[in-house]
């Protein structure tokens, strides 16, 4: 056998035995005296007598343009996991892409068991703690002078009430300070 036998000349193309079989027997194909397929010749000849309307070829598929923001996240979970990341301008692999999109859902799902197992805790429900905890501090303070004036004045052979008046000045001032701090749950 000099060619290709259908079989193998159907897979060479990408179509069926069958079509391989109607283009054989429409003469569109170049054969050689053994009856076997001769490739070259035969896809020459299928080109040239081909209607390109009516081959059947797969839609190009219509891409949407994907945004900055998905782009530039993608860059951060790669950037984060310490793999590359693509050059600015130089566009995202699907590869990377995907890869930062398994690292989101891994980590998702590593927060997920944390708050499940309770290491975790909500944000709001811990600034509202730290705020509660910090009132009844501010209050236990502003009402320290009042309890310990009288204890000190003695101590000190002094009036009960220039103490009182004393110290809650100098408590006040200390708290006044301590309002200016800002924490920040990040």
């Amino acid at each position: 056998m000099q060619g290709m036998s259908e079989r193998q000349y159907a897979a060479h193309v990408g179509l069926s035995r069958g079509a391989i079989q109607k283009a054989k027997a429409a003469e569109r194909l170049v054969l050689y005296p053994d009856g076997s397929i001769n490739a070259a010749a035969s896809d020459a000849r299928r080109a040239e007598t081909t209607d390109p309307s009516k081959t059947r070829k797969p839609p190009a598929p219509k891409l949407k343009p994907v945004p900055e923001a998905a782009v530039a996240a993608v860059g951060d979970t790669l950037r984060e996991q310490g793999l590359a990341v693509p050059a600015v301008g130089g566009g995202t692999t699907f590869l990377q892409a995907k890869t930062a999109n398994e690292v989101l859902k891994a980590q998702e799902r590593r927060l997920r068991l944390q708050k499940m197992k309770g290491e975790l805790i909500d944000r709001a429900r811990a600034t509202a703690l730290v705020f509660r905890l910090a009132r009844e501090e501010r209050d236990a303070w502003v009402n320290w002078p009042s309890r310990a004036a009288a204890l000190m004045a003695a101590e000190l052979g002094v009036e009960a009430a220039a103490m009182q008046k004393a110290l809650e000045s100098h408590v006040r001032a200390h708290l006044d300070d301590l309002a200016e701090v800002r924490p920040e749950f990040r």
